[in-house]
């Protein structure tokens, strides 16, 4: 809600939504999209965005319903309690967030060491991950509210940006790199939409603001669905664009910074300049964001019981142990992990989060007055998503599949460890009434 005390809009929670998921993820996982699909790109990410359209039907009639700033996390708890299953799933989603973050910097790092001699970019990819990460947490103790408000300026100029891209792009594209005869096999294709999706984690921001918005039953089913609907036709343009002016080999040679490398064919020297400078600026604020919501985010479930009351400390209105330790499990993720494990970890934590929320919408159907097929649906959808991804990472890369059981466990056992360390019952379960 804005400083007046005045509800918030349609507009601006669309805006919300948008920058949520162009965030940093675009630029990331680009490449990393094309290497794995070829001249399917576009197609990938319009099935990992209709994945999230079908989502978003959940979280709009759960939002309507239960208008609350702890979104996600106060879904699953009035659906399912408090219980350890839930707290389970709410750790994994603080992990998730952490992975999220590893990605910003990762490609943060990634694309502003491309403008540094090709036999130095491997230090300088880990010294600006690990600084932009240390610097955004020390801004998020001096001025977060002069950062919050330039949040929306860093939006509008990186839509700019890619709309720009798109344009001239657009005329410069050569057709057959996207034909169906260049494309990767449908397994393939599958994974690779699945692999790229936390490219739309960000439209469940919008649940954060549903108490503030102004006549919320119309203006949130229209935000949610206007907001993943540009989404998914921005990141197809500029799939297509990129994959169309650029052979999938030199995508797939430059993939941690290929968005920037595509803008040279038709933008020269300038083009590929500007495309950098925009994928700092967006990554850096993404960032920001989401170290800012993640830190919340503990604070949030500590808040439910589901982690140690120590998280719930703040220190000039910051929840300050749950910013260091999101802080120092990002710097560890971000400078271990390469792009395509740190993908298919975020990727996967999202879906299993997702399919969460349509299976409360299900069980909520009645109190939200919902179409349960359509979140039955979405269970399905996500779960089935998850399967061909874990199936084709088996195939490719096995060892990222461990990855992702480790976040499992990893999650499970921080919940289980801290439930029976303060409650001495593991299954101490709080259902909603």
């Amino acid at each position: 809600m804005d400083p007046s005390g005045k509800k918030i809009g349609y507009w601006s929670v669309v805006a919300i939504g948008i920058g949520g998921m162009v965030g940093g993820g675009i630029f990331a996982v680009l490449g990393l999209s094309v290497q794995m699909t070829r001249g399917a790109a576009p197609v990938a990410f319009m099935a990992a965005g209709l994945v999230a359209m079908v989502t978003a039907y959940a979280y709009t009639r759960l939002s309507v319903a239960f208008p609350s700033q702890g979104g996600t996390v106060a879904f699953l708890d009035q659906a399912f309690g408090s219980g350890l299953l839930t707290g389970t799933t709410n750790i994994l989603l603080w992990i998730s967030y952490i992975v999220m973050l590893s990605l910003y910097a990762f490609a943060f790092g990634s694309y502003g060491a491309a403008m540094f001699p090709e036999a130095s970019r491997l230090v300088w990819k880990h010294v600006l991950i690990s600084a932009g990460v240390i610097a955004v947490t020390g801004l998020n103790f001096l001025n977060v509210e002069t950062i919050g408000r330039a949040e929306e300026w860093i939006v509008a100029v990186k839509i700019t940006i890619l709309l720009f891209f798109v344009a001239v792009g657009a005329w410069t594209l050569n057709t057959s790199r996207l034909a169906v005869g260049s494309w990767s096999d449908a397994a393939a294709i599958l994974a690779g939409a699945m692999i790229i999706f936390l490219a739309y984690e960000g439209f469940e921001l919008i649940a954060n603001t549903a108490g503030d918005v102004r006549e919320p039953e119309r203006t949130l089913p229209r935000a949610y669905y206007s907001a993943v609907g540009f989404v998914i036709l921005l990141y197809v343009l500029v799939a297509a664009v990129t994959v169309g002016n650029l052979p999938v080999q030199r995508i797939v040679e430059a993939k941690d910074y290929a968005l920037a490398e595509a803008a040279r064919p038709f933008l020269g020297s300038f083009g590929y300049l500007l495309i950098t400078l925009a994928a700092l600026l967006s990554t850096l604020s993404a960032i920001n964001a989401t170290l800012y919501g993640a830190a919340r985010l503990s604070y949030t479930i500590a808040k439910d019981g589901e982690l140690p009351a120590i998280l719930e400390h703040k220190l000039w209105n910051h929840p300050v142990e749950g910013l260091l330790i999101t802080t120092g499990a990002t710097l560890l993720v971000a400078n271990l992990f390469d792009l395509s494990s740190i993908s298919t970890m975020g990727s996967a934590g999202f879906l299993l989060i997702f399919a969460a929320v349509n299976a409360a919408n299900v069980r909520l159907a009645r109190e939200t007055r919902s179409r349960r097929w359509i979140s039955i649906l979405g269970v399905m959808l996500c779960l089935g998503a998850l399967a061909s991804l874990i199936y084709y990472t088996i195939q490719q890369a096995p060892i990222h599949v461990w990855v992702l059981v480790g976040m499992l466990v990893l999650a499970f056992a921080v919940e289980s460890t801290y439930r029976l360390w303060r409650r001495g019952d593991l299954f101490f379960d709080r259902f909603r009434s």
